[in-house]
């Protein structure tokens, strides 16, 4: 099987499997503001992640790259779409256009389509540094996205069996490529020993992508003859890592993704300590079914629902929201707890 035909089984897999809802974000209550004394068009969206001003705290995650024609096409739309709605967009694994040519076009589609927007590129923790300034260089990126899908990998039936050496490669690509460097899991979580270290290795963020949205390892386990059914709930869930992050590291910049499927799920997950929250499992779905048009009004339609949540809660701008008293319980509030963290944090804040 070709890299393009395995990617392209990945769009029909992710399609077909759907999002967990299991994010542990029903266990975030926010305490409810009577006198909020505000008024919705005084709400201000932006947020600034490695020195870059987003115009909305919504941005498109990065899905998947080098599936030949299908990639483009998706490509292609998930760009317009940003461009229209201004919010940023990521592109999946360049790794298949780095090694095969024929594919650059099918990313490079996004910045030829949005000149002027906010493009991501995308590798994995095996990348060279140079294979890194090549996937930057190939879309005139403004921020280069490393993904950590270890889980994914061992599931997969081709997939990598040797992890060393990665944070060293990170932490060289950090100090080499000029531009923001943010790490991702891609559905399994981040702990807070795992953020210390990307940290530690100059990373501007870190997008903590919890269990409970798309995944992977369902979506290899399709492809095996034998599962390897123990990794399918294998993962932090996205509220938890959010949490055991932020309060871990206050001073550093997080991103939130796993599984998030509206405006109040964004906003809960802002709440947790997010400057901002990614969408892909629903976008790429709200694209199959309702196409470019489709894809540009649910887009407008969360960012005017995240506004209408702000100003319920009191919250004028993305740090203000924060900084919002919010009550953590369930499974979230044991998992936090026995992980030493003190949800009292939020509370009474």
């Amino acid at each position: 099987m070709t890299r393009a035909e395995r990617k392209k089984q990945h769009i029909e897999h992710a399609l077909s499997t759907g999002q967990q809802a299991a994010t542990g974000l029903k266990d975030v209550s926010f305490v409810h503001v009577g006198l909020p004394d505000l008024a919705t068009s005084q709400i201000d969206t932006h947020t600034t992640i490695g020195g870059l001003t987003f115009g909305s705290p919504i941005f498109i995650n990065a899905m998947t790259g080098g599936g030949g024609e299908s990639t483009y096409e998706i490509n292609r739309s998930l760009s317009i779409a940003a461009k229209e709605t201004n919010i940023p967009v990521a592109v999946g694994s360049q790794m298949a256009a780095i090694k095969d040519k024929e594919e650059r076009h099918t990313f490079e589609i996004v910045r030829k389509v949005n000149p002027d927007g906010l493009v991501f590129a995308n590798l994995g923790s095996e990348a060279t540094v140079q294979q890194a300034h090549e996937a930057v260089e190939m879309l005139e990126a403004n921020l280069l996205q490393i993904h950590l899908n270890v889980i994914q990998e061992i599931v997969m039936p081709e997939g990598d069996r040797d992890f060393r050496g990665a944070i060293e490669r990170i932490a060289a690509i950090t100090e080499s490529i000029g531009i923001p460097v943010v790490v991702k899991e891609v559905g399994f979580g981040m702990s807070k020993e795992t953020a210390k270290k990307l940290f530690d290795a100059g990373v501007a963020a870190v997008d903590i992508g919890g269990f409970g949205g798309t995944n992977f390892s369902k979506i290899e386990n399709l492809r095996r003859q034998k599962a390897l059914l123990y990794f399918d709930n294998w993962g932090i869930p996205t509220a938890a890592s959010i949490a055991e992050v932020h309060t871990a590291f206050q001073d550093q910049t997080l991103l939130a993704s796993g599984g998030i499927q509206d405006a109040l799920d964004v906003t809960k997950s802002i709440a947790l300590g997010a400057s901002a929250a990614g969408l892909a499992g629903f976008f790429l779905k709200s694209l199959t079914n309702g196409g470019e048009s489709g894809l540009i009004s649910d887009i407008i339609s969360l960012q005017e629902d995240v506004k209408m949540l702000m100003t319920v809660l009191g919250a004028k701008t993305i740090e203000e929201l924060r900084n919002t008293p919010l009550v953590i319980t369930g499974d979230t509030s044991h998992w936090l707890k026995e992980r030493g963290v003190n949800t009292t944090y939020y509370s009474v804040r």
